[in-house]
This record gives structure tokens, C-alpha cells and sequence, in this order.
């Protein structure tokens, strides 16, 4: 490889570096991320699913009202 293509591969990624240290910079550290990402999944089917099916495992693992005599 030659050493232009080396120094302008060399220069992108020293640009590229740079733009995502200041985007990481410019972003609000004060706010705990939960909220900062409060809304990102709002009406997505998707999450919606896997909501679901989370609540329906966490259900599946409780003990059985029943059988514990309660």
C-alpha cells in the first residue's frame, strides 16, 4: 500500500474519530440513561411482542396460587 493512501485512510479515520467524540461530548451524561431512551420503542410491534412474552414467562415462574395454599 502506498503511503498517500496509507496517510488519506489515516486522516478519514482520525476525522471519523473525532466526529464521534463529539458526539459523544454533546450528549446530556446528567440524565440517567433510562431516560434518555424513555420513548425510542414507543408503538413498535416488536417490542410490544417481547413485552409481552416477557410478562407471560415472568407469570409462568410464579408459584401457582393452589398449590401454595394461598
Amino acid at each position: 500500500m502506498s503511503s498517500t493512501r496509507l496517510e488519506k485512510r489515516v486522516a478519514a479515520l482520525e476525522e471519523e474519530v473525532a466526529r464521534l467524540k463529539s458526539r459523544i461530548e454533546s450528549t446530556d451524561a446528567s440524565a440517567p440513561w433510562w431516560e434518555r431512551i424513555a420513548g425510542t420503542f414507543q408503538k413498535d410491534p416488536v417490542y410490544e411482542k417481547a413485552r409481552k412474552l416477557g410478562r407471560e414467562y415472568r407469570e409462568s415462574q410464579r408459584p401457582d396460587a393452589s398449590r401454595t395454599g394461598r
